[in-house]
């Protein structure tokens, strides 16, 4: 395969191609929400979990970079078509969750934990932004933007962990990821 060089790193053209079809996946998955409040029911952090599971934390990250500048530029992606505190909290979902998943390879319970941990700082940081912006208590913050979502958000780690491992298998037996 053609490498291209990058800071004296070489990416394989099929991990340009994996992270850029995980990004198209965020992209297609992210604008479609569930309005129950000030803040939506997305599906954008199964994106992100599919995609760390998939690719890792690092190049995981920079699909989820890749997909907050493009609905930064105007391209409209985001939950609800609009952007949010959130949107910055899923970086460090990314990078978190898919640390775990990277340290513990084949450990559910480790990617679960993960998961949990990253989510609850997206939820600080998406919680500290709608009190800010929405003029709210943090408390009544937290009550609109947290506890609707943590069952659907368990749910959704669930489903990344059991499904995602089946996707990820025969793309590694191709070659196409590691």
């Amino acid at each position: 395969m053609e490498k291209l060089t990058m800071n004296e790193k070489k990416i394989s053209t099929s991990t340009i191609a994996m992270i850029a079809l995980m990004t198209a996946v965020t992209c297609i998955l992210g604008p479609l929400s569930v309005p129950i409040g000030p803040v939506p029911i997305s599906l954008t952090n199964l994106a992100i979990y599919f995609t760390v599971i998939l690719l890792g934390w690092k190049k995981g990250t920079v699909s989820y970079v890749i997909y907050l500048l493009i609905g930064l530029v105007g391209v409209p992606v985001f939950s609800s078509f609009s952007a949010g505190g959130y949107l910055i909290g899923f970086i460090f979902l990314a990078m978190i969750s898919g640390w775990f998943i990277e340290k513990f390879p084949g450990k559910r319970v480790m990617y679960f934990v993960g998961m949990v941990l990253g989510t609850a700082v997206c939820y600080a940081l998406g919680t500290a932004w709608l009190a800010y912006e929405a003029e709210m208590t943090f408390q009544a913050a937290l009550m609109a933007g947290v506890i609707p979502f943590i069952i659907g958000d368990i749910a959704k780690m669930i489903v990344a962990i059991i499904v995602a491992p089946m996707i990820k298998n025969p793309l590694v037996k191709a070659g196409y990821i590691k």
